[in-house]
């Protein structure tokens, strides 16, 4: 493996200034902590295991209220070797549920849009039931609507044509040729479907595509210079650039393919396609919890949660784009990500004055094998927590560390 890196510094602003998925399983019980660490220790050990593994690369960046930490392991582009940074653009998957919702949001504080409106006022005829489908209910995964990536054969399917750009239209058909998992706000299931809506339902209000709207109103206003949303692909894919790959965990020998030019902005959509750095996702995070963005009237209704089901795994509620996390270590606002080849966790508290940023640069390939991709959950959901629990200066719970050995 590649040796680790690990960096320092004092935090320099002035201080007047989370996909579910399945690797998002907490240890969120109350368990007996480990020996508290030196600051960093346990990232350094987190990093280690995840890249033993045989993930290509893994990167962390806490800003724990005093200081910024990150910490960099192993490879951000297997062909060339170049190593990871901790400062690379990578793909965040579900972490743009953020940042979609925040463009919801603010069009709700113009009263462009109503939250506990049907989505049949503003996409006639498109949403089956649309008249009993509020944007609320979209925004936290109660409409129901079948999650299209749960269809049979679909990731099957995207590996036969890698290349394809998928519409919107071609997604919301997958969909909705299954039959709803619910009615309309009774019960809770995650579906990327809700917020391929979203995205359409953006462009309906406002006349603008979802990478104009995501430059003008979030990248823009935030000075983020390195996030932006891929239409259909990313195309900054060179140096600062980590690649993501599907790993075939488990198997005899690792194979890795590297999808980084898959068009993500066409299967993933408002829901998982954007590009940016852990810097800049905090940037965004902390913004967010600061009410910077929006309203504090919006921000209330962001983290205005409905309970996550015990079949899910995880203490804690699904807001409007955000979860709250009740972790071993203490409640965080976060939200997590994965494509085909990158996980990513981003976490913050409360007042969002301390925030993680955690990127995987593999993911388990639909070769890997079911105790291999069963491994790399296990662990890389422990070095989520670990990523928490040093933000909030917290002991690892012992079961943590116990994943990790």
């Amino acid at each position: 493996m590649d040796a680790l890196r690990f960096v320092a510094h004092r935090r320099t602003r002035r201080l007047a200034a989370f996909g579910l998925t399945v690797a998002m399983t907490l240890a969120a019980t109350a368990a007996p902590a480990a020996a508290a660490p030196r600051h960093g220790d346990a990232m350094r050990d987190a990093a280690r295991q995840v890249l033993a593994l045989g993930v290509p690369g893994y990167a962390a960046r806490i800003d724990d209220g005093r200081r910024i930490t990150v910490t960099a392991a192993g490879v951000a582009d297997r062909a060339t070797g170049r190593a990871m940074t901790g400062h690379d653009q990578f793909e965040i998957g579900s972490v743009t549920k953020t940042f979609t919702a925040t463009l919801v949001l603010q069009q709700f504080d113009r009263g462009r849009i109503a939250l506990d409106a049907p989505v049949e006022r503003y996409l006639p005829g498109v949403v089956p039931n649309g008249a009993n489908i509020t944007v609320r209910m979209l925004l936290n995964h109660t409409s129901g609507l079948f999650n299209y990536i749960a269809d049979p054969g679909y990731y099957l399917r995207m590996e036969q044509n890698p290349q394809h750009v998928a519409t919107e239209r071609e997604l919301l058909d997958l969909a909705f040729a299954h039959a709803p998992d619910f009615a309309p706000g009774r019960g809770w299931n995650y579906s990327n479907t809700n917020y391929v809506l979203l995205g359409m339902l953006l462009r309906q209000v406002t006349g603008r595509p979802m990478p104009e709207l995501i430059r003008r109103h979030i990248a823009g206003p935030l000075g983020l210079t390195r996030t932006y949303y891929p239409d259909p692909r990313a195309t900054h894919t060179g140096r600062g650039y980590a690649h993501g790959y599907a790993v075939s965990f488990g198997g005899p020998t690792l194979s890795y393919v590297d999808v980084s030019d898959r068009p993500l902005g066409g299967w993933a959509g408002a829901g998982g396609a954007l590009i940016s750095t852990p810097g800049e996702v905090s940037r965004f995070l902390g913004a967010v919890l600061r009410a910077e963005l929006f309203s504090r009237r919006a921000l209330a209704e962001m983290r205005t949660t409905v309970p996550l089901p015990d079949s899910v795994g995880i203490p804690g509620g699904y807001g409007l784009g955000l979860i709250r996390l009740d972790t071993a270590c203490g409640t965080v606002w976060a939200h997590g990500g994965d494509t085909r080849g990158h996980h990513t966790r981003a976490t913050a508290t409360g007042d969002g004055r301390r925030t993680a940023v955690a990127d995987v640069t593999g993911q388990p390939s639909v070769t890997a094998s079911a105790d291999g991709a069963a491994r790399y959950a296990r662990v890389v959901s422990a070095a989520d927590t670990v990523l928490t629990c040093e933000m909030l200066g917290r002991p690892v719970p012992a079961e943590t560390a116990q994943a990790l050995s």
